[in-house]
């Protein structure tokens, strides 16, 4: 433990650009590291990105495929022979409650990775995940290091604004994507916990590029200001219409499901106010669940909104999908969501909710061929429920 204070000590006083070296040169002097990498995961959770000096020129590897990948995918340590003579290559994930932000891979001496050691090493990645949120207040790089290609402006913008793409708690586990990842509109999501409740928003804009990513954050933000306000999701939907509808005097709207659960009991209350689904897996079995439609938010002035109630079980999971999932079709003409959106959702029943998104929007892919534009956004929410206090 002394060597990781040590590591943690160098870090917590590191400028925001240089915790690479800083972590590189810690790992050297205290693990007898030979060489040390950090590689970021893409918007798209395709590639992993080697953090290099800008600009870059290091060659991403692909997550598929890849013993990096692996480790990225399962979330444990991956080992592996180098192709140095007596070295091992330790691929750590770099994880922040539960939002994946790449791997850290560290090559040492065959004697030198022991079970305490990788423990530690672990620590040391989840601590520089920490410190990369830190950081990223201050510099771009680490944004940088995760494109693969230049982001749109709407794009931008709409990154921007979500809170991350997946996070754990005890209660519940969040994973969450938006495709196509380079070149979103108007679709969203926004989530906020307590110590007794999780309120999350799933949106979907209307319009293309800058308008739709103006339209949506000015409803995330209006969300979130009345969110913060402490009022009710009820309360919350009309302060945003009411926002929304200044702006735009009804010739714009958002597609809103807003939803806030009671950690310990999991009841929910829930605002349907407009487009976005959500589909149940519980025991085996897919089933879509509807609730009364409400206006989409800034339709017309002074909407009202009426909460309703349902419950989640310990076990169960909630797939949320856009329009542009669920409304996607076929090159011959079937919609996605009529057979093949269950299908998605039970084949991908053993991952993870954080890999549950990638996975269906691959298969949404695959479905709807290349022709298709349409934003697409998946959130996968698997509930645990409170643990039992003795």
């Amino acid at each position: 433990m002394t060597n990781f204070l040590a590591v943690e000590r160098a870090l917590r006083t590191a400028a925001p650009h240089d915790l690479l070296h800083t972590v590189r040169a810690a790992l050297i002097e205290h693990f007898q590291a030979i060489e040390v990498e950090l590689l970021m995961a893409d918007y798209s959770l395709t590639v992993l990105q080697p953090v290099t000096a800008l600009p870059h020129t290091a060659e991403p590897l692909p997550v598929q495929s890849t013993s990096e990948g692996r480790a990225f995918g399962s979330q444990e340590p991956y080992g592996q022979y180098a192709s140095r003579e007596g070295a091992i290559d330790l691929h750590v994930p770099v994880t922040v409650r539960g939002d994946r932000l790449g791997i850290l891979t560290v090559r040492m001496p065959e004697d030198a990775c022991t079970s305490e050691t990788v423990r530690e090493l672990a620590d040391v990645a989840e601590l520089l995940g920490h410190e990369i949120v830190v950081a990223e207040r201050d510099t771009d790089l680490y944004l940088q290091a995760r494109r693969a290609s230049r982001l749109t402006l709407a794009a931008e913008m709409q990154w921007q604004l979500l809170p991350a793409r997946s996070c754990a708690r005890p209660e519940y586990a969040i994973g969450a994507q938006l495709e196509p990842a380079y070149d979103i509109h108007g679709d969203n999501f926004d989530w906020s916990t307590t110590a007794e409740t999780l309120t999350l928003t799933v949106t979907n804009g209307m319009g293309e590029g800058i308008q739709a990513s103006l339209l949506t954050n000015l409803a995330i933000n209006a969300l979130r200001n009345a969110r913060r306000a402490g009022i009710g999701i009820a309360d919350q939907a009309a302060l945003a219409d009411q926002a929304i509808y200044g702006q735009y005097r009804g010739r714009e709207f958002v597609s809103t499901l807003l939803l806030s659960f009671e950690l310990g009991t999991g009841w929910a209350h829930v605002v349907d106010a407009g487009s976005p689904q959500l589909w149940r897996y519980r025991d085996r079995r897919v089933e879509r669940v509807e609730f009364e439609a409400q206006l989409p938010l800034g339709m017309f002035e002074e909407s009202l909104y009426v909460a309703q109630e349902f419950q989640v079980l310990p076990g169960d999971r909630l797939v949320f999908v856009s329009d542009g999932v669920y409304a996607a079709a076929s090159a011959g003409g079937e919609a996605y969501g009529d057979r093949a959106l269950a299908k998605a959702i039970q084949a991908a029943g053993l991952l993870p909710a954080a890999a549950v998104p990638r996975a269906m929007l691959q298969e949404l892919a695959a479905y709807r061929g290349a022709d298709s534009d349409d934003d697409a956004l998946v959130l996968c929410l698997d509930w645990f429920g409170r643990p039992a206090t003795n």
